[in-house]
């Protein structure tokens, strides 16, 4: 597993938008905007619900890029394709991380709605800056 640097840590620590790419069952990719964060261990994250697109392609097949973009200059960037590990653990509590992060209020809780928390474990890192 490839680790982050401590500038590409810090371009996702930021409310920088990254754009999650998945492979739908035949094969062809799948493109969303997230909300991404770094966790502890260093390993980028970002947080999704049941019954979207992104789990259902992620438990059917692994592979993930993701995209995050500086929003004051698009010419800083980091690229991270790897492998995703999902777990439900720890999935409320960064959701309303991630809003206070990018929105400054708390998470809108969705009764029924079950959280899912993904960290790629990098295989390939780019970056421009």
């Amino acid at each position: 597993m490839k680790r982050l640097t401590e500038e590409q840590v810090a371009l996702l620590r930021e409310p920088n938008y990254g754009v999650v790419t998945t492979l739908r069952p035949d094969g062809s990719p799948h493109s969303t905007v997230v909300w991404v964060d770094v966790d502890d261990d260093g390993i980028p994250t970002f947080n999704t619900a049941r019954g979207r697109v992104k789990p259902s392609n992620l438990e059917r097949n692994g592979r993930v890029a993701l995209l995050v973009v500086r929003q004051s200059d698009f010419y800083d960037w980091v690229s991270i394709d790897g492998r995703v590990e999902l777990t439900t653990d720890g999935a409320e509590e960064q959701i309303d991380m991630l809003s206070h992060k990018y929105d400054g209020e708390p998470w809108e809780y969705k009764p029924g709605q079950e959280r899912i928390k993904v960290r790629i474990l990098p295989e390939h890192i780019g970056t421009y800056r």
